[in-house]
């Protein structure tokens, strides 16, 4: 049997007809920069999230830095995250000037409150909490902590499309920024990305920044860049949209049956949900200290897996001048080294999860 990691051309079969009409009816009406079916999307993107306010945008990296700049982030600011995300996240707060800084996790994979505290310092001007793999970090506490010290939050969803926390969907603070790449919860036909918002004075900046500053036309308040979301991926999603409630329940159902296969290997730890949450799996993260025999004897039977992230961001050439050592953050480090993502998406079948089950135990009891 083969089990593919992720199966996009499944999830576009079964609402084809719908896909294939909205992409029909944007090339029928030449419609295809900003316009309707982008104030659409925007307005049922907001309403799904529970917020005032989306903006669409090229990509998820674009959210970020377009986030980050309305926020006031400018050089030498120093901006806190984690650094087992992927680089997008930092990459957005070096192109607007900021400095990355890192504080470990836990073993929800997401920020660590306890250590938040001791890296704020004078130059800490924003959080980006990161809500990987789909689960939401603890906004309140982040929230509390970031109010007490006069800083800016910015959620990163980009993996958390239907996620809850307490009931409500990111942001729970004032911005979160989502991406649309093909592989997440809900996924464009390409690049694309929103920032969702309560604040309209936050909605108004992005939007000149997005469209060259314009206010209208030919009139520019500010100068602003060409992050537009295209008008082809803003119908495909909204076709999608309608659907990612079913489908992150589909995914809960598929990480249910994998919990029920593999309670019982005391090798392998298995994600948690936290109390108060809803956890959207966009991965369904493992961990074994023989993740790399593991991966190389599933992948002999047909089965893809991925690591996401091999490489903590601390640790990246691309980072050196930060100057983190190994040992800087542990846990971040020691997860790096036992992670991996098994096969889920709302179309696995129970028969392929069982086969990877199988897989699993044959591999355990063997070793």
């Amino acid at each position: 049997m083969k089990v593919p990691f992720a199966d996009l051309r499944s999830n576009y079969l079964s609402i084809k007809e719908e896909i294939d009409k909205a992409i029909s009816e944007v090339i029928g009406n030449s419609s295809f920069i900003k316009g309707h079916y982008v104030s659409e999307f925007e307005k049922n993107f907001a309403s799904f999230c529970g917020s005032k306010q989306a903006i669409g945008v090229s990509n998820g990296t674009a959210a970020l830095y377009l986030a980050l700049l309305t926020a006031g982030i400018k050089k030498g600011d120093e901006v806190i995250t984690v650094p087992n995300t992927f680089i997008a996240t930092t990459e957005a707060i070096s192109a607007a000037g900021g400095i990355p800084r890192f504080v470990d996790v836990n073993d929800y994979y997401l920020m660590d409150i306890s250590k938040l505290k001791e890296a704020i310092n004078k130059k800490t001007k924003a959080i980006v909490p990161v809500h990987l793999h789909g689960h939401i970090a603890d906004m309140p506490e982040i929230i509390e902590i970031a109010e007490e010290n006069n800083l800016k939050v910015i959620e990163d969803a980009a993996q958390a499309h239907g996620a809850g926390y307490n009931g409500k969907r990111s942001p729970l603070s004032s911005i979160a920024c989502y991406s649309f790449f093909p592989a997440k919860n809900l996924g464009a036909f390409g690049d694309a990305g929103c920032v969702v918002t309560n604040n309209l004075e936050i909605a108004e900046k992005i939007r000149m920044l997005v469209d060259h500053g314009r206010t209208s036309k030919y009139e520019h308040a500010i100068e602003g860049f060409n992050h537009r979301l295209d008008a082809l991926q803003a119908a495909i999603l909204d076709v999608k949209l309608k659907y990612l409630d079913k489908w992150v329940e589909m995914r809960r159902k598929n990480a249910s049956l994998y919990k029920k296969n593999l309670s019982q290997y005391s090798k392998v730890t298995l994600p948690k949900e936290k109390p108060h949450t809803k956890h959207a799996y966009h991965l369904y993260v493992i961990r074994t200290k023989e993740r790399d025999k593991l991966k190389t004897h599933l992948e002999s039977h047909g089965i893809e897996t991925g690591i996401h992230y091999p490489i903590p961001l601390h640790l990246q050439q691309a980072y050196k001048h930060l100057l983190y050592n190994e040992g800087s953050f542990p846990q971040s480090e020691q997860q790096a080294k036992e992670i991996l993502s098994l096969p889920l998406y709302p179309e696995l079948s129970e028969e392929q999860i069982n086969y990877v089950c199988e897989k699993i135990k044959d591999f355990m009891n063997l070793n």
